[in-house]
C-alpha cells in the first residue's frame, strides 16, 4: 500500500487547474461556478495552513496535489495525455471503447505499474451522475487500450483513465468528453445516504467536511443481517469512487487498513478517509464483492453546513434496480 499523498487545496493553482479544464476538457457547468469553487478551496487551504489530506488514505490511487492537477478534469498532465478515443456512435450500437495514453515524447505509453490489480482503470459517467461504469480494458502492443462496448443511454459522458506510467510511479488521472445523440431527462442528485442494490442494502454514515479529513463508514446488510463475507476487490474490501456533483471532479478511495490476504473475508463495514476539495455536493459509487460478484452501490451525501442538503444524516432512500450485479471481470455499471 502507498502512502497517501498531500492534497494542498491553493486557490490562484486551482483557479488555473479549471481553467486548463473547460479548455482541454469540455466541462459541464458555467466558468462562474468554477471560480466560486476556486475561492472556496482557498480558504479552506488558508484555514489549514494550505494543506489537506489526499482522498485516498491508505491503500488509495496515487494522490494529486489539486494545485497542479485538474481531478481528473484534464485531458493532459505532466506531459501525459488521454489520445485516440473511439466509441459508438449511437445507443445499442455494438462496438469498443478505446483509448491511447501519450507520454511527454509523443509515444503511446505501453509499460504501466499494477495499481490496485489492474494497469489502467476506465470510469464512464454521464454528466449527471447516471449510467455509471467502472471498467478495466485490455491493452495491445501498440499501447491502445479497448474493450466491448455499447452506450446504453443518450448524453454527455465523461471518460475518465486512471493509470500509474512506470517511468513516473505517480498516478495520474486524464478525462475527456464523449456526446452520445439522442433525447434524455437530466436526473438531479438528491441526498441518498442509503440504498438497496441486488438484494444488499447499503448506507454510508459520518460528516464529510470540506478541506478537512473526514471518515465515512459504508455499512453493509443483507435481510436485516449484517454481510461479514466481502471478498477482496481490486485489492480492497470495497473500492470507492467519489465525484463532485455539477463538474464530476474525480476523487479516488479506497478504505482504510493493509491488503487483504487471498480468501480473507470482511464486513459489514468499511471505512474510507477523505476529503472533500470544496463544499457542496458529492456522488459515490462503491464497489464491493461477495460470492465472486460485484456490486455498485450509488449514493449521494453533502458536506457539512452545505445548504444544499442535509449529508449523510439527511439522505432519501432510493431502491436499486438490480444492475449492479456482474460477474467477477465484468463492468458494473448504474
Amino acid at each position: 500500500m502507498k502512502a497517501p499523498a498531500r492534497l494542498g487545496l491553493y486557490g490562484a493553482g486551482l483557479v488555473t487547474v479549471f481553467a486548463v479544464a473547460f479548455a482541454t476538457a469540455g466541462a459541464v457547468v458555467p466558468e462562474s461556478a468554477v471560480q466560486a469553487w476556486a475561492e472556496d478551496s482557498g480558504e479552506h487551504a488558508a484555514h489549514n495552513d494550505g494543506e489537506g489530506e489526499d482522498m485516498n488514505g491508505q491503500g488509495g490511487h496515487a494522490g494529486h496535489d489539486a494545485a497542479a492537477s485538474s481531478l481528473g478534469l484534464g485531458v493532459a498532465q505532466d506531459g501525459y495525455q488521454l489520445t485516440d478515443l473511439g466509441a459508438p456512435s449511437a445507443i445499442g450500437a455494438d462496438g469498443e471503447l478505446s483509448l491511447t495514453i501519450t507520454g511527454p515524447d509523443g509515444q503511446a505509453v505501453t509499460d504501466f505499474e499494477t495499481e490496485h490489480e489492474k494497469e489502467l482503470h476506465l470510469i464512464v459517467v454521464r454528466a449527471d451522475g447516471q449510467q455509471f461504469r467502472h471498467v478495466h480494458p485490455e491493452m495491445d502492443a501498440g499501447g491502445t487500450w479497448s474493450i466491448p462496448w455499447q452506450w446504453d443511454a443518450a448524453g454527455s459522458y465523461r471518460v475518465f483513465a486512471d493509470f500509474v506510467p512506470a517511468e513516473t510511479g505517480e498516478g495520474i488521472t486524464l478525462s475527456t468528453t464523449v456526446q452520445v445523440p439522442g433525447d434524455y431527462a437530466t436526473v438531479a442528485a438528491e441526498p441518498t445516504a442509503e440504498t438497496t442494490v441486488d438484494g444488499f442494502d447499503v448506507a454510508v454514515a459520518g460528516d464529510l467536511v470540506a478541506g478537512e479529513s473526514s471518515a465515512l463508514t459504508m455499512t453493509i446488510t443483507r435481510d436485516g443481517q449484517p454481510v461479514t463475507t466481502l471478498e477482496p476487490y481490486l485489492g480492497a474490501f470495497g473500492h470507492l469512487v467519489a465525484l463532485r456533483d455539477g463538474d464530476l471532479a474525480y476523487l479516488h478511495v479506497h478504505p482504510h487498513g493493509d491488503a487483504p490476504a487471498a480468501g480473507q473475508t470482511s464486513g459489514p463495514e468499511i471505512v474510507f478517509e477523505a476529503t472533500a476539495p470544496t463544499p457542496g455536493r458529492y456522488l459515490l459509487f462503491l464497489d464491493f464483492q461477495v460470492d465472486g460478484q460485484v456490486h455498485t452501490a450509488p449514493l449521494v451525501i453533502d458536506t457539512s453546513g452545505t445548504s444544499s442538503g442535509g449529508g449523510s444524516d439527511g439522505g432519501s432512500t432510493s431502491t436499486g434496480d438490480g444492475q449492479g450485479e456482474h460477474e467477477e471481470g465484468e463492468d458494473h455499471e448504474h
